[in-house]
């Protein structure tokens, strides 16, 4: 059973309902949201979700190096991320960032502060494990239409230091090259 809460808008002194987002119980969100993960990670990974308010909460402190993100309630579609703690300074910023800037904004604005040092992002490769569906049944453990991608991070990394190319694809391919939110993109075809 989810929770729901109320989004309000305050308009000259008045509250006004706008929508309500169900939310899904912490044992749900957590169970869920460690399908992304390798399932030798899944158990020891911090898992972060979402409060009856709609905030950003951990709901489960980890001892391994992986974060996984619970499904967003607000959003009408499912998906859950893990990824490399060293990663989370990069995320949480991009989280914050949503509120009010969206797509290649946000990202520009990342990356700048990325550039100026005022977020941490780590040198290497740092993993991104996404998976996406169209629901998830509680009942069964099982993401519903289950599709899994991996991001691999490699800040900075363009064509000419990696080999790959910017096309997407089936194969790997190369996003934001030369970006500090460079990333390769591996994205198996859909069945």
């Amino acid at each position: 059973m989810k929770n729901r809460f109320l989004f309000l808008f305050v308009s000259l002194g008045a509250v006004v309902p706008a929508f309500a987002v169900d939310v899904a119980p912490p044992a749900d969100q957590i169970a869920s949201s460690i399908l992304a993960a390798p399932k030798e990670r899944r158990a020891d990974a911090t898992v972060l979700g979402y409060n009856d308010k709609g905030a950003v909460v951990t709901l489960r402190k980890g001892t391994n190096d992986m974060i996984c993100l619970a499904d967003d309630p607000s959003d009408k579609t499912f998906s859950v991320a893990c990824y490399h703690k060293d990663l989370e300074p990069f995320m949480a910023r991009g989280r914050e960032l949503a509120k009010d800037v969206k797509g290649k904004e946000r990202h520009e604005a990342r990356w700048k502060e990325v550039d100026e040092g005022k977020v941490k992002m780590p040198k290497e490769a740092r993993m991104l494990y996404v998976l996406t569906g169209s629901g998830y049944d509680a009942a069964k453990g099982e993401v519903i239409d289950p599709y899994l991608r991996w991001v691999v991070y490699v800040p900075y990394a363009t064509p000419e230091s990696t080999g790959l190319t910017t096309t997407p694809g089936p194969a790997p391919w190369l996003m934001y090259p030369g970006t500090a939110g460079a990333h390769i993109m591996i994205s198996p075809p859909k069945k």
